[in-house]
């Protein structure tokens, strides 16, 4: 993502002015895990409309901050505008995974374990955060890599170290090469 902070002073802007106010607050004081359940709330306590990608970003800030598996049940609560052509959107399934020793050519990430996370909606390209599988079947928390794969999840486009998700984000925003949906009169994109 562009810049963490550009996108937090943003996303301030979704909440009223007391609220946003409190949040840039969380910020300025290196409290940001406290700030992104404050963020959270607010949208679904104003039942603020948000798009798919602003729903991703929250997803991104969220793993970034290390709270994205406490908030990703309340994001996806939050209140969707339903339009058609948002460009990318979240797809994380906590039970969907992907063995990346037999789904992906690449064989540096074998043995590894890959979850669907974000999808971009134009060309089918799949972020995905990579984990290994701990003792008891659960997954390595934070993940160890983020794989943008290509729409068909049978290579990998790109990697990113596990400090990088707004990085991998970004990428993947900006490595689509297909044009975004155009609405017409009618609202559905063509």
């Amino acid at each position: 993502m562009i810049g963490d902070v550009d996108t937090w002073h943003r996303l301030a802007a979704l909440l009223p002015s007391d609220q946003a106010r409190e949040f840039n607050d969380c910020w300025a004081i290196g409290e940001q895990e406290a700030g992104l359940s404050l963020l959270v709330s607010g949208l679904l306590g104003n039942g603020v409309v948000i798009g798919e990608t602003v729903r991703a970003e929250l997803s991104v800030l969220a793993e970034t901050w290390g709270e994205r598996e406490a908030l990703t049940p309340r994001i996806r609560r939050c209140r969707g505008d339903d339009r058609p052509a948002s460009a990318v959107t979240l797809i994380e399934q906590d039970d969907v995974l992907v063995s990346g020793g037999t789904a992906l050519a690449d064989r540096s990430l074998a043995g590894l374990v890959l979850v669907p996370w974000i999808r971009c909606t134009r060309c089918g390209q799949v972020l995905m955060r990579v984990h290994t599988r701990e003792e008891g079947s659960g997954l390595s928390s934070p993940a160890e890599l983020y794989a943008i794969t290509t729409s068909d999840r049978a290579a990998v486009a790109r990697l990113f170290p596990a400090d990088s998700a707004g990085e991998a984000f970004t990428s993947l925003l900006q490595s689509c090469d297909q044009p975004p949906a155009v609405a017409d009169a009618t609202g559905l994109a063509r």
